[in-house]
């Protein structure tokens, strides 16, 4: 999506304090790169009254206090910030951040893996190769703030498991689709898990519990046990960042 021209938006209500806002496009990417677009723009210059923004793949449900403002004014609100020129929202602009995440692929971090395998019709060896051979993308920070990622690069798309798992272990690499999660704390999901990474990813005792943000870039990098051992769970920071 060129920040250079006017973004493209549709602007529907969602109850009686939010409304939706979506990028008309029949291009998927340009719909997801649409949106963190726009999402950064409205973060940049809140309008009055907006309480809570909740992202989507490719959507943005954005709250307000019906007491402070109306969907008419959020709405008008939205499709000037959609029309701003480039120049008029780097100021502030958050850098884009690279994370190179340590995995363990194993039989107990990635129970999936073989059924992944069959699945797309290639070895797992191959399935690891292409997960840490991906470029993923961080669209937007899901449930418990999980970093959910676009990007999967293997011969197709990949189902969610037929029955949930209740129980998965903080740190699971999970895929379903073209997409990737890192599970923050233990949980369920229907999402296939490949792998683990010893790193924690959300610290609710720091100011700022998580690292990163939409739009910061990924790869995962496959690490031996005894390899992840030594990392003793350090909090996730981006490449070239102390701990």
């Amino acid at each position: 999506m060129n920040a250079s021209h006017p973004l493209p938006v549709a602007v529907e209500p969602f109850g009686d304090s939010a409304v939706m806002v979506t990028v008309p496009s029949g291009d998927a990417r340009a719909r997801r790169a649409g949106i963190t677009d726009f999402r950064d723009r409205l973060l940049q210059r809140r309008p009055y009254g907006v309480t809570d923004v909740v992202s989507g793949l490719e959507s943005l449900l954005v709250e307000f206090d019906p007491l402070e403002t109306s969907p008419g004014h959020i709405e008008y609100a939205a499709r000037l910030l959609a029309h701003l020129p480039a120049d008029a929202q780097e100021e502030g602009r958050r850098e884009t951040r690279h994370f190179e995440i340590p995995v363990i692929f194993d039989e107990d971090a990635g129970p999936d893996l073989g059924a992944v395998a069959e699945e797309v019709g290639i070895g797992v060896p191959e399935v690891i190769e292409g997960i840490c051979g991906s470029s993923f993308t961080i669209a937007l920070l899901a449930a418990a703030m999980a970093p959910m990622m676009d990007g999967l690069a293997l011969p197709q798309p990949v189902r969610r498991r037929s029955e949930p798992r209740t129980d998965v272990r903080a740190g699971s690499i999970m895929i379903a689709g073209t997409n990737a999660i890192i599970q923050p704390f233990p949980g369920p999901t229907g999402w296939r898990v490949v792998g683990c990474t010893p790193h924690a990813i959300v610290d609710i005792t720091r100011a700022e519990p998580v690292s990163f943000a939409p739009g910061d870039t990924v790869r995962f990098i496959p690490v031996s046990r005894d390899d992840a051992m030594a990392l003793d769970g350090a909090l996730l920071l981006p490449t070239g960042a102390g701990r």
